[in-house]
């Protein structure tokens, strides 16, 4: 039906129905605009400036596929476990991840890098939800890792990440339990976590001797491989009893399978040559 004019309509028919059309014409504006901002958000991501490739930043996540990843212990990706999800790779919660046909929990497994590395720096932005808990870990030995622990899982050096504010861990955790520390051994320092579902950016440092972990452009943990402050709290570790955790080697990069959801982007890594 066609509306046709009516000079005798109430003026305030004509306003409203104005300002219905421009409400109309901003939502859509909006909406257009977030689509673009996402957009350009995703295009950003998971890429190098002409800047880092210069200084030899390499991406270890492509932003669409698992290229250069592999389950530990395995040579594909469990994708019961692990999806990509707008640009991020994302460890799906124990809730979303489906039973064996006997009706077992499936056997899952860290997420390890298929190349190792030895004195580097590694960039990576993540986030969890409430009451979160995964984390990266570095310097790992798939042999070992599966001679003394799980079939599936890393034993290595942790960069703890945790929702730190939550009530369910207050009072139950070591100092160096939360996040940022080197999980188990040394405590972060001066660590401010962004609220829940804001992504973090975190670093590591790895030239020869000397680590170094940053959370959000603060440096928060620093140590020398070797040294014996570093012995000294590897032996009040749950780590005491592994030959070898403590030794510095060409060692894998890993994402934890842990229950929670977990959202990695921006990984990326520049080797380091000794001197520079």
């Amino acid at each position: 039906m066609i509306l046709k004019c009516n000079k005798k309509l109430n003026p305030w028919f004509w306003a409203i129905a104005f300002m219905i059309v421009l409400v109309s014409h901003g939502c859509k504006n909006i909406e257009e605009k977030k689509v673009q901002e996402l957009k350009a958000t995703l295009e950003l991501n998971n890429s190098l400036t002409d800047l880092e490739k210069e200084q030899g930043w390499e991406l270890l996540f492509d932003g669409v596929s698992f290229k250069g990843w592999r389950g530990l212990g395995r040579t594909d990706v469990q994708n019961e476990l692990w999806k990509i999800e707008d640009g991020t790779m994302r460890k799906l919660n124990s809730g979303e991840v489906p039973s064996m046909p006997d009706g077992q929990p499936m056997e899952g497994g860290d997420l390890i890098t298929i190349d190792t590395f030895d004195n580097y720096e590694l960039y990576f932005e993540w986030k969890i939800l409430k009451a979160g808990n995964t984390g990266l870990k570095y310097n790992v030995s798939e042999e070992i890792s599966q001679k003394f622990g799980s079939k599936y899982s890393a034993l290595g050096f942790e960069y703890q990440l945790l929702d730190d504010s939550d009530t369910l861990y207050a009072g139950k955790l070591k100092p160096s339990q939360y996040t940022g520390s080197l999980y188990d051994m040394i405590a972060a320092e001066n660590a401010t976590v962004r609220p829940i579902g804001m992504f973090n950016s975190s670093r590591i440092l790895i030239n020869d001797k000397h680590v170094e972990h940053w959370l959000n452009g603060k440096k928060v943990v620093t140590y020398e491989f070797g040294s014996q402050h570093l012995d000294s709290l590897f032996k009040k570790s749950k780590y005491v009893d592994i030959p070898g955790f403590l030794e510095k080697r060409n060692g894998h990069i890993v994402l934890q399978n842990h229950k929670d959801d977990a959202w990695f982007r921006n990984i990326k890594i520049r080797r380091i040559k000794l001197g520079d």
